[in-house]
């Protein structure tokens, strides 16, 4: 209960509709006072009295008017109290003291007030449309008093009328019985696809005892359809980068409300369009999808396009698997690439990568082994490609037999250089007396190359057969070697091919000498023979010259052996 002095003197008690409404007495209780009355007046100033109390008898009494029949209340200080405020006590009261002499009377004036049921909007719209000028709701407020104002929003901001795109109505209903107020706002509302998601709300504006008070209804989304205004085509997943064997989905989206459902997709070597759904599905694709695919709303409007890239990467190895060729023989190798950009390749042999590629003039046993030509795209991942070739060099035995003389001058080593694949078996065979110190050794076979060794010692001159063997054909080679008590020419161990040609023009040094010693012996014959005729003393020359024939066939015996 709130009680003021109104601007022209009168006294002023707003109250709350249903809560008790007290008037005090504006008056001073003078002397002598016999009772006191309140009256309310009629709109046509006639009054009507609702209480009385006697000061002198103590008595209250309540005048017989319906509307406040079990409503009042009259205190010992003249305070009036009616109960259960309604919107018809809005009137003016008259408190009246009365002595013997005097009449005093001073107004009160009633004020009610009745804040309206919380707004809420109600025949919402089931969807709004672009273009188009429709009902989005009521606003509705119940029971206020005095009547209230309602005003809509959008977004938390005011929604002034506009003609056409803005119509707002408000209606203000007063029930006949209770005098309350009911606001009902209805708002026509033309959207734009911006509205999407836009919150509406209205406010209830009312008064109360304390002033101008404002009530917010629950804000409402509204579902705003507009049509396609842009198709796009998506490809994915998204990457930059797309090869051969990949899977990937073409999506077709426009940027209507509700979004299509239907397109139609243009492939590259179709002439109509694929009608379907918004995602077209491409599994395995090959480097023949490259090009430029549309798709389009199914009316054929609104068409958008994308270029894809199918990354190939080809390798051509030639010769490839198992090849198998003889010591000696040419091998041409190409690794040949085709692909959609410049790929990297690079030789690995035998796990190791190779410097440079490989090229095979002549082919030696080093030269077998497996060979992997591989090329990646570094701009595309996982796009790599590797062809193999497992090549077999192949060559008949090889035999090269050295000697030498061991530090000890009681033995010799005999070893039997072997070259060849398949690997050779060797065997050693030796004629002659002597006794083999040791077994038959070999050394790890490397390359197609490898040596087996004996160790002998030869009481006379013996032969030392090396025999090697492989698929491909059987080869023999003897060498003789004098008996340990003779010195002769060793060869080491460690010579190899590079010092055949040497050995070989030294073998030709001692036939040369040989053969010389033969021509010198020939021109002493002649000689000889000269001397006979000639000499009568033939028969003691003929003597001498024997014993130096002799001697000759003797020195030419111990080259043969040292030349062996």
């Amino acid at each position: 209960m709130f009680s003021s002095r109104h601007a022209l003197g009168l006294y002023t008690v707003n109250a709350i509709y249903g809560d008790t409404i007290t008037m005090p007495c504006p008056l001073e209780v003078p002397d002598g006072l016999m009772f006191g009355k309140w009256k309310y007046e009629m709109p046509n100033g006639s009054p009507v009295f609702i209480a009385f109390r006697s000061s002198t008898k103590k008595h209250v009494q309540y005048d017989d008017v319906p509307d406040y029949k079990d409503r009042l209340s009259l205190s010992e200080n003249y305070t009036l109290s009616i109960k259960n405020a309604r919107i018809s006590d809005e009137k003016r009261f008259v408190c009246m003291l009365v002595t013997e002499d005097d009449v005093s009377e001073e107004p009160t004036i009633v004020k009610v007030f009745k804040q309206p049921s919380q707004p809420e909007i109600l025949h919402q719209a089931n969807l709004l449309e672009t273009e188009k000028l429709q009902m989005l709701g009521e606003c509705v407020s119940r029971d206020s008093y005095p009547e209230g104002n309602v005003t809509w929003y959008k977004n938390g901001r005011v929604l002034q009328p506009v003609d056409d795109v803005v119509v707002i109505n408000l209606q203000k209903i007063v029930d006949r019985t209770t005098g309350l107020f009911t606001m009902t706002s209805s708002l026509q509302y033309m959207p734009t696809k911006e509205d999407l998601n836009a919150k509406f709300s209205c406010i209830v504006t009312y008064y109360g005892p304390s002033g101008q008070k404002t009530m917010q209804s629950e804000p409402v989304v509204f579902d705003v359809h507009y049509p396609t205004e842009k198709v796009t085509i998506q490809v994915l997943p998204q990457s930059s980068t797309i090869k051969e064997g990949d899977n990937i989905t073409l999506k077709c989206s426009g940027n209507g409300n509700p979004p299509p459902q239907e397109f139609l997709f243009y492939i590259p070597g179709e002439t109509e369009g694929i009608r379907g759904s918004d995602t077209y599905v491409m599994t395995d694709v090959r480097r023949n999808a490259t090009g430029e695919y549309k798709c389009s709303l199914t009316d054929k409007s609104m068409m958008d396009s994308t270029t894809i890239t199918v990354h190939y990467l080809d390798l051509q190895l030639t010769p490839s698997g198992e090849v198998t060729k003889q010591i000696g023989e040419a091998l041409p190798v190409s690794c040949t690439i085709s692909s959609s950009r410049n790929a990297t390749v690079f030789w690995i042999k035998d796990n190791t990568r190779m410097q440079t590629s490989p090229s095979f003039s002549s082919l030696q046993y080093q030269d077998a082994g497996n060979y992997v030509c591989e090329t990646t795209l570094q701009e595309v991942e996982g796009l790599r490609k590797r062809q193999t070739l497992k090549l077999i060099v192949e060559g008949k035995p090889q035999i090269k037999m050295t000697k030498k003389t061991n530090t000890n001058k009681m033995s010799k080593t005999i070893i039997c250089h072997v070259e060849g694949f398949p690997k050779p078996a060797v065997q050693w065979t030796v004629t002659g007396s002597g006794s083999i110190l040791n077994k038959t050794e070999e050394t790890k076979y490397v390359n197609g190359k490898f040596s087996s060794k004996i160790v002998i010692a030869p009481e006379e001159n013996v032969t030392l057969t090396c025999i090697a063997e492989n698929e491909l054909e059987r080869t023999v080679t003897s060498m003789n070697v004098s008996a340990i008590s003779i010195p002769e020419y060793d060869e080491t161990e460690d010579r190899g091919d590079d010092n055949s040609e040497k050995v070989n023009d030294q073998a030709k040094l001692i036939v040369g000498i040989v053969v010389g010693l033969l021509l010198v012996a020939l021109i002493a014959g002649v000689v000889y023979w000269l001397y006979v005729k000639k000499s009568k003393t033939a028969s003691k020359h003929v003597d001498k010259d024997l014993g130096n024939i002799e001697e000759n066939k003797k020195l030419e015996e111990n080259n043969h052996k040292s030349e062996t």
